[in-house]
């Protein structure tokens, strides 16, 4: 504990982006993660316009840009073993950049069935499986499923689905990961409420959903935590926290770890007060989970999580005036990138020798991502065994 207090406490900012063209809310980060990438690291950012912004790691500057029209994006992720950056469109498909080029045209497209809308997505660990979540259309909310693998024998750049699960969520899918580890496993949430875990090595929907989990109001973000990714958590729109262990699912435990119904009513905040959650750090080495949250004014809360429920360990500030919308934690060098809606991405880096810089004033824009919030009171949740 007192290790990561003195990381995240020691952290100072190294770099503020440079001011771009058109400022807009930072909404999600990804970094590459190839080795030959380190020399030159890049970042992809999303934007409250659709776009995503490719950044120089080191310098923060803008390399390039890339734009999601007719529709816009939601999501960002880079592939695990090349240099592609993902994002799920409004206009019914997955698009793939090399983000080394400059080119406005996607290198792949992943098409939807008629009339989707994706607002959520991921990438398998393999590289070999998307999942997209669309909006709900009529009565469907579907998480459709494309094989990503490059075939040399296939000329076209555009692909269409493997097949699609339609019965589990009955409104907007909000979310889709991926297990860090094990290319079968993928958890999706919704505003719903429902936290869906599915092995989609099995033949048909119904047997590939392992487990669901309620988490009683609309899903904003959802991780793996735990020894061996064994557990899931999730955060939603009303500012709630939930905490799921899997390795309970066969056995007569209750599978629920922690269950918070709105965080900003039982932490205390050293400094100050919490406004929102942006989202969760586990901590491989260390084995721990952590929630980070933020206030209105720019400050970041780090959160240590454990069954007994939320304790803040520190802040950082001096960095953001709004509301801080994303992060990225470097577990190698134990940076953090973080994207807000005063339109900065900063980088900060321990023990580096801190820049003044001035705090830019928040952005007076409204969002393009608008945030659902609908309470539902079922079951806590629902364990399907195996027979």
């Amino acid at each position: 504990m007192e290790k990561i207090e003195e990381q995240f406490s020691n952290l100072h900012i190294i770099k503020r982006s440079s001011e771009p063209k058109e400022p807009t809310y930072l909404l999600d980060i990804d970094t590459s993660k190839t080795v030959e990438a380190e020399k030159g690291s890049l970042v992809a950012v999303l934007c409250s316009n659709g776009s995503i912004r490719i950044y120089d790691k080191e310098t923060l500057n803008i390399l390039r840009e890339f734009n999601g029209y007719p529709g816009l994006l939601n999501g960002v992720k880079f592939a695990n073993s090349c240099d592609n950056v993902y994002s799920a469109s409004t206009e019914g498909t997955v698009k793939c950049w090399d983000a080394r080029l400059a080119s406005e045209k996607p290198v792949q497209l992943f098409k939807g069935y008629t009339s989707n809308v994706f607002i959520s997505f991921d990438i398998s660990c393999n590289d070999h499986v998307i999942c997209a979540g669309t909006e709900k259309m009529d009565d469907d909310a579907l998480l459709v499923f494309w094989d990503a693998r490059v075939n040399s024998q296939v000329s076209s750049t555009t692909r269409d689905p493997l097949g699609a699960y339609s019965e589990t969520h009955s409104d907007d899918i909000t979310q889709v990961r991926f297990h860090p580890s094990n290319p079968n496993m993928v958890v999706s949430g919704s505003t719903d409420g429902l936290v869906n875990v599915f092995d989609i090595n099995v033949d048909n929907e119904e047997d590939a959903l392992v487990t669901t989990c309620n988490s009683v109001s609309s899903v904003s973000y959802i991780g793996w935590c735990g020894k061996d990714y064994k557990q899931i958590y999730c955060m939603t729109h009303d500012e709630g926290f939930s905490w799921w262990d899997l390795n309970h699912l066969d056995t007569d435990e209750p599978i629920t770890r922690l269950n918070i119904q709105d965080v900003r009513e039982i932490i205390n905040v050293k400094e100050g007060n919490l406004d929102y959650l942006i989202g969760g750090l586990y901590h491989e080495k260390m084995d721990k989970l952590f929630v980070i949250g933020g206030t209105n004014t720019g400050r970041i809360h780090l959160m240590n999580c454990t069954t007994s429920g939320l304790t803040h360990v520190t802040t950082l500030q001096g960095g953001h005036a709004a509301t801080v919308r994303s992060f990225y934690w470097n577990t190698q060098d134990d940076s953090l990138l973080t994207g807000g809606e005063d339109a900065q991405l900063l980088l900060w880096k321990p023990g580096a020798v801190e820049k003044m810089f001035t705090k830019k004033d928040s952005m007076k824009i409204a969002s393009s991502v608008h945030q659902r919030v609908r309470i539902h009171s079922n079951d806590s949740y629902r364990r399907k065994k195996k027979p």
